[in-house]
């Protein structure tokens, strides 16, 4: 299959006379293991880079802030996104006639490219600009949809559109669609694949995995993240600082044959959980032993993500109602991270049964469905 980078020949026009800003990550890399920087630096005149959380080469940590700098590789600026502001400063956009981005994203509502990507469709509308996506692989396909439509009284940074946690498009599928659904009304070019099918893991295009962010070393790692993601919103660790994040979750205050047994009586498809024991080098629980259980998915086709992820929070609070907490809010009168994550404060608050939290799941995801029929460009 041909990424949407491979077959930049074919639409030079989009960038000729034309002063180019690129926003790209270590996975902005062509079939042919060139990074997007190199081919644009070769083929156009990129004159500015901009990088999204984690930095242009992944240099930095989940959170971690840092301002603009000059990439050593290129002697290029590079202007951060991952700041308070969170989008280009006119300042920024001035260096510039037209801003693309080739990037990989996860299939997931909580990850904060995507929504990169919709910050910098605003100031291209907002400074005149054009905006340019080099398509990508949904790395856990473009087929299976699953969540809650997030409440927009929850907006941030790790869910800005009512969209589920899995959404089952690309990124030029999405910034299609935010940019008629939402209304952002860019002047917007899409660079589509080429042999790539809905149907399809990443695995099954044939492409190397590159990681995307430092937790997210595997296929397997994002197959869950939309499921497990929630528990950082807790004193729950979610396995960041272990060498399986998202798979690996637990607490001090956890005993795991007990948690494993109550889970895998809810006979969930396509996963089991094995009872572990594992201890985070950094992150919560730095240093400290944590018993929980180990997520192994079986069946990816079956498997439901948000539904086990939900699942697992509701036992744990059963289980251990004098020792499980939802943390607090980073900011007074904001919502809390786990009401960010989930999109509404149903379950922090616990308004819905886990039945109920079932039927919304099903309701939300039949309805985003309908929504995203006519943005489907594969």
């Amino acid at each position: 299959m041909k990424l949407g980078i491979d077959l930049i020949d074919q639409h030079l026009d989009y960038f000729k006379g034309k002063r180019v800003g690129l926003i790209t990550n270590p996975t902005g890399m062509g079939s042919n293991f060139l990074s997007s920087i190199t081919i644009l630096k070769e083929k156009v005149n990129l004159v500015a880079l901009f990088a999204p959380e984690h930095g242009v080469r992944g240099n930095f940590q989940a959170g971690e802030r840092f301002s603009s700098y000059v990439d050593e590789e290129t002697g290029i600026i590079v202007h951060s996104l991952y700041n308070e502001a969170k989008r280009p400063s006119q300042a920024m956009m001035d260096s510039i006639d037209v801003l693309c981005i080739d990037i990989q994203e996860v299939g997931s509502r909580f990850y904060t490219y995507i929504y990169t990507m919709a910050y910098a469709m605003m100031a291209c509308r907002d400074y005149g600009k054009e905006f340019v996506v080099f398509d990508r692989p949904n790395p856990i396909n473009g087929f299976d949809v699953e969540g809650n439509i997030l409440d927009l009284n929850f907006r941030s940074f790790i869910g800005y559109y009512p969209i589920p946690q899995r959404y089952g498009m690309t990124l030029a599928e999405l910034a299609n669609m935010f940019n008629s659904e939402d209304s952002i009304n860019c002047r917007l070019k899409l660079i589509l694949m080429k042999g790539w099918h809905r149907k399809m893991y990443f695995e099954e295009t044939g492409l190397k995995w590159i990681i995307p962010s430092p937790n997210l070393p595997t296929v397997d790692t994002t197959v869950l993240y939309n499921g497990t993601c929630i528990f950082e919103g807790t004193n729950i660790s979610e396995g960041r600082g272990t060498t399986l994040p998202f798979a690996l979750i637990g607490a001090p205050y956890i005993k795991p044959e007990e948690w494993a047994e109550a889970l895998n009586a809810c006979h969930l498809d396509g996963v089991r959980f094995r009872p572990a024991y594992f201890t985070p080098t950094f992150s919560r629980y730095a240093s400290k032993l944590c018993g929980g259980v180990e997520v192994q998915v079986l069946n990816r086709r079956t498997f439901k993500p948000v539904k086990t992820g939900w699942t697992m929070l509701e036992v744990i609070r059963n289980l251990y109602p004098n020792d499980f907490q939802v943390l607090p809010p980073y900011r007074e009168n904001r919502p809390c991270m786990l009401e960010l994550n989930t999109g509404g404060d149903f379950i922090n608050k616990q308004k819905l049964t886990l039945e109920e939290q079932y039927k919304l799941l099903e309701n939300d995801t039949k309805k985003f469905m309908e929504k995203r029929a006519k943005y489907l460009l594969y």
